[in-house]
């Protein structure tokens, strides 16, 4: 089991409100992804539900059973930080062993539980390095597996692919989801990053400024986004937004559009534009277009359209895609 759930729970330090009353249900086996910019409190949110941070108000439930006065080490949750935290005199083996010798779990249990993670982890051929002979990811998966061998209700991590690079990060997040799959245990997993957030969640929680902003699918934030604010942080490139004359026509204060979603011509469509950066990506180009009154409009196109600097093309909005957005800002149905 490794259900979790939050009641009216808030964070105050001082007389600073960081997190205001918020209400959250994670459901057991649930790959859930707290997603925002720096600062949104999504990091104090974790902590908080890892018991540390004390909470200034409401609940928290583990199981059913109320945790939010249990100490950290008895609510039955494991967490990756950022930093691998690994001993640098130790074996990968003495490393992932260390929360069971600390439990006085007997020898042969130890070496039982460090092989299966070892084996999951595929940390076998490095078993008796020590941290300073790893590559980063692997580090990385040392740390997970001292996780793993205490066998938590649920995994809670804090942007753990930080200090990677670029192609491990891509590596290790497919590590990660596929480690979910394995276990088929309650994960939870913070970064300020929307592209792992899409790749990796069942369900995405979008904060800011201490407030969820929309809990829902990766499918479900890109295609009913409920806010500007959702609409413009989930998707890459993000979402173009357009205020004016032409939201009006629409019936809205601002109209919403992805760049996969609008025609590119170089004869004709519904918006004539001057061609600015592009950015080649070998199947995908994303061009910047300048709109006139419009603004900069982000187009993504195939990676055989031939424009340059300077040409202009036409752009026409796929109608069926098109959000629309009310002056409060909220999604208008």
């Amino acid at each position: 089991m490794g259900s979790i759930q939050l009641k009216k729970v808030e964070k105050r330090f001082g007389d600073v409100v960081v997190i205001p009353p918020l209400d959250l249900e994670i459901e057991d086996g649930d790959f859930v992804v707290f997603v925002g910019p720096s600062g949104c409190g999504k990091s104090t949110l974790l902590r908080l539900i890892a018991g540390l941070e004390d909470v200034s108000g409401g609940t928290i439930e583990i199981n059913g059973k109320d945790a939010t006065s249990v100490p950290p080490a008895k609510r039955g949750l494991a967490m990756v930080f950022q930093s691998y935290a690994l001993y640098p005199h130790m074996s990968v083996r003495k490393n992932i062993a260390f929360p069971l010798r600390m439990a006085g779990m007997s020898q042969a249990e130890q070496d039982a539980k460090v092989n299966a993670a070892a084996k999951v982890l595929n940390l076998g051929d490095y078993i008796d390095r020590r941290p300073g002979q790893l590559s980063g990811g692997q580090r990385q998966r040392v740390a997970i597996g001292r996780a793993i061998v205490r066998e938590p209700d649920a995994f809670l991590f804090d942007e753990p692919l930080s200090n990677l690079d670029a192609a491990l990060r891509v590596n290790m997040r497919l590590e990660i989801s596929e480690l979910h799959s394995t276990l088929a245990t309650t994960m939870i997993y913070v970064t300020h990053d929307q592209v792992e957030a899409m790749t990796m969640a069942d369900k995405i929680v979008v904060l800011q400024a201490g407030h969820i902003e929309q809990v829902g699918s990766p499918l479900e934030l890109y295609r009913s986004p409920r806010n500007l604010f959702v609409s413009g942080f989930i998707g890459s490139p993000k979402m173009n937004h357009i205020t004016g004359a032409e939201a009006a026509k629409h019936g809205a204060t601002t109209i919403g559009i992805r760049p996969e979603h609008i025609d590119l011509s170089t004869t004709e469509g519904m918006w004539k534009g001057v061609v600015g950066v592009s950015e080649h990506l070998g199947s995908d180009t994303f061009l910047r277009v300048d709109v006139g009154d419009l603004g900069t409009i982000t187009v993504r196109a195939s990676g055989e359209f031939a424009v340059h600097r300077g040409d202009t093309v036409y752009l026409t909005p796929q109608a069926m895609h098109l959000h629309r957005f009310g002056p409060d800002g909220l999604a208008i149905r």
